[in-house]
């Protein structure tokens, strides 16, 4: 290229280390929570008996370590060194780059602080409170205008395929993330949805499986789409079938999250898209498996002794695996066996474990020697971690298998007389719980994997030289590029503005069609008149439900099957759950559906069931929560949380919110008073009371005879 005057740059390797060992770290610590809540499972003494350390408080906080701090910070570290070179410039500011990684970090150590003390919106994947989620929004967009400030800065004429898929992440997230989380404040960390029940559901969900395909799909394609050319010296098998795959799976994604909610009392045509969507989903899916396998054409030699390019084949292929699974549970018939049942665990943790985790490993194992320019202290360590890893994948998803067949087969088993062959919920439990002492060891497994490779990572920075700036070279982009009989997207490929406008086009008609009409037309959510907002006191028990995380273990979602009608009672009805913000039905049930709970039990058994569950039910795995009966609830904020109902929609009286404090004060004196009688001694100010009197709520506001609109 005579003449060309060749610009000089150098890429930024300082923010990269610093993600990649945040990487880390988080992924060790979200790592180890997940095997102490595996755990308690079968050992409810884990619980460590407090109320910091229950199962319910810390399962989101294992679901937040690992897809926001461990995944987050991996596509983080992935994009930075990625892009960049993609690009040929360096990343637009330093700054904002610095700015996205401190603001990322203290994202995560809030979500630990606030997290264990049970302030949490409840919403799956989304747990975290609004001015965390304000932040996160914040610190995201910092991260996709650094993006698209280098796009515009670049000096390469096309976007290489990783870039799309980094793109469209960006801006779907952002979409998803804000509008999932608007709520209506109560206080600094107390927040009401401004969806209820049918709505709050199908939004959440939306948000639910699309951070799913848009935070731990997407971006990792990308990622594949660099790392694992780059690790096998090959170029990517197919520029048209990567085109293909990326447009078809972007635009079909975004329709599927109704598949989470069939058989519930979601209006049956978004159910229909949602399971038409889910079905059609296979194909880019596994477009994009086959071009990353086939880009391995000729290296399949190398293979066998990189452990790079080993760690790098298992992850897509449990990327294909998981995304097989995922549109055969979207069948109503499948998700009939498999919903509420460890399935969706074993599923969830197939894409977690073996995609997400597989391929940071390979990109950590790349990334270091080239940094610090060196080569791998140990590839017969990093071999041993590939096969403590696959063993744990193992021993964890096969035992969640056998223990879903066997909750599905019980649940569903009716005796010669008619009768339920097994009434008792916990009968299920005890015949499980082998099967989550293996999950539990192949957690470890895995973790202990995961060590290897850090001692494995710091012994290769130690013997090398870390490389800080990198210098590079490139001719400027000309200003003026002929379009004339260029394919049609490379042409797209040259207007960043422009292709990102057409992916949030793409993303956003999926969304629109399912939850405006769901929002807007009302005879989606019939509504039944005998329905009424909860008591002062049902709703600060409510929120210590919320708060104790219980909808982690027990749905509130009685499905139209003969065996959920006969075990808890009349199925559930959309316009039951129209003051329920948030929705609560759950996506596991470790313990029984609690919808028709009340009225079930007298409230001195909710009591002893608190205090210890086996005095109630011998053999229960849940947790004891002895402090409730002693722990002064503070109910100052009750007519604030009126106040914010009220604003949402919520039909109580005008000025209640200054009398409720003595409607809840008598429900509690009368609950008080019933436990007395029964030999029980608790003050009416107790989180008990509240919580006894949201639970004998429950499924009340309808009897079995009554005829509502289903």
């Amino acid at each position: 290229m005579s003449g060309t005057t060749l610009e000089q740059f150098s890429y930024d390797n300082k923010i990269v280390k610093y993600f990649g060992a945040a990487t880390v770290i988080w992924g060790l610590a979200g790592m180890l929570i997940g095997v102490i809540a595996a755990t308690q499972l079968f050992l409810p003494e884990a619980n460590m008996g407090n109320p910091y350390t229950t199962f319910g408080r810390i399962r989101p906080l294992h679901t937040n370590a690992v897809i926001f701090a461990f995944v987050g910070n991996a596509i983080f570290a992935g994009v930075y060194y990625s892009m960049p070179r993609l690009l040929k410039a360096p990343m637009w500011n330093k700054t904002l780059s610095w700015f996205h990684f401190w603001g990322w970090q203290a994202i995560i150590l809030s979500a630990v602080i606030t997290l264990p003390l049970g302030l949490t919106s409840s919403k799956e994947y989304a747990e975290l409170e609004w001015p965390i989620d304000i932040a996160i929004a914040v610190v995201w967009v910092a991260f996709g205008a650094n993006m698209i400030g280098t796009l515009i800065t670049r000096r390469e004429k096309h976007m290489y395929v990783a870039i799309w898929f980094y793109l469209a992440s960006f801006v779907t997230v952002a979409v998803l993330h804000i509008f999932n989380s608007l709520a209506l404040p109560v206080s600094l960390f107390k927040s009401y949805s401004a969806y209820a029940g049918v709505q709050d559901a199908l939004v959440q969900w939306w948000y639910g499986h699309n951070a799913v395909a848009f935070f731990l799909t997407t971006p990792f394609l990308g990622l594949m789409y660099y790392y694992l050319p780059k690790a096998a010296n090959r170029p990517v098998y197919s520029y048209k079938l990567s085109i293909i795959h990326f447009w078809s799976l972007i635009f079909i994604y975004i329709w599927a999250g109704p598949h989470h909610l069939l058989y519930t009392a979601l209006p049956e045509w978004a159910q229909v898209l949602g399971v038409a969507f889910s079905v059609m989903l296979i194909a880019p899916s596994w477009g994009g498996m086959v071009n990353g396998l086939l880009t391995l054409r000729g290296a399949w030699d190398k293979v066998r002794v990189d452990p790079v390019l080993k760690f790098m084949v298992v992850a897509v292929t449990a990327y294909g695996m998981a995304t097989f699974e995922g549109p055969l549970l979207s069948l109503k018939n499948v998700n009939a066996i498999a919903h509420y049942t460890d399935w969706i665990v074993a599923h969830v943790h197939i894409g977690g474990l073996g995609w997400n985790g597989f391929l940071t490993f390979s990109m950590l194992y790349w990334l270091w020697p080239k940094m610090w320019r060196t080569n791998l202290y140990s590839v017969k360590l990093a071999n041993t971690h590939f096969w403590l890893g696959t063993l744990g994948i193992l021993f964890y998803a096969l035992p969640m298998y056998v223990a879903a067949l066997t909750q599905s087969l019980m649940w569903k088993e009716f005796g010669e007389a008619g009768r339920l062959a097994y009434p008792n919920f916990l009968e299920t439990v005890i015949q499980i719980v082998p099967m989550y002492m293996l999950r539990a060891f192949g957690g470890v497994l895995y973790l202990s994997g995961a060590i290897l490779m850090v001692y494995n990572l710091i012994k290769t920075a130690a013997a090398g030289s870390f490389q800080e700036e990198e210098a590079d070279e490139a001719p400027a982009l000309a200003k003026h590029v002929p379009t004339g009989g260029e394919f049609w997207h490379r042409a797209w490929e040259r207007k960043p503005v422009f292709f990102t406008v057409l992916a949030t086009v793409a993303i956003l008609i999926g969304g629109v069609v399912e939850i405006i009409p769901t929002i807007l037309i009302k005879s989606n959510v019939p509504t039944i008149s005998s329905v009424e907002p909860y008591t002062p006191l049902e709703l600060q028990g409510r929120d210590l439900y919320i708060s104790n995380g219980c909808v982690g273990c027990h749905s509130q979602m009685i499905r139209p099957f003969r065996n959920e009608t006969e075990r808890y009672g009349e199925y559930s009805k959309a316009g039951e759950f129209v003051y329920d913000r948030p929705f609560l039905w759950g996506s596991k049930r470790t313990g029984p559906d609690l919808h028709r709970v009340g009225g079930k039990y007298p409230d001195s058994w909710h009591y002893h069931h608190m205090v210890d569950p086996r005095t109630m039910s011998p053999g229960s795995l849940m947790p004891p929560y002895p402090w409730m009966t002693t722990t002064i609830m503070d109910h100052s904020s009750i007519g604030a949380k009126i106040r914010t109902m009220m604003k949402l929609g919520v039909p109580y009286p005008e000025g209640y919110d200054e009398t409720a404090i003595d409607d809840l004060r008598a429900q509690a004196e009368s609950i008080v008073a019933g436990l007395k009688e029964s030999g029980v001694e608790v003050l009416p100010e107790t989180e008990i009371v509240a919580l006894i009197a949201y639970l004998q709520r429950l499924g009340t506001d309808i009897s079995k005879t009554t005829s509502a609109n289903p």
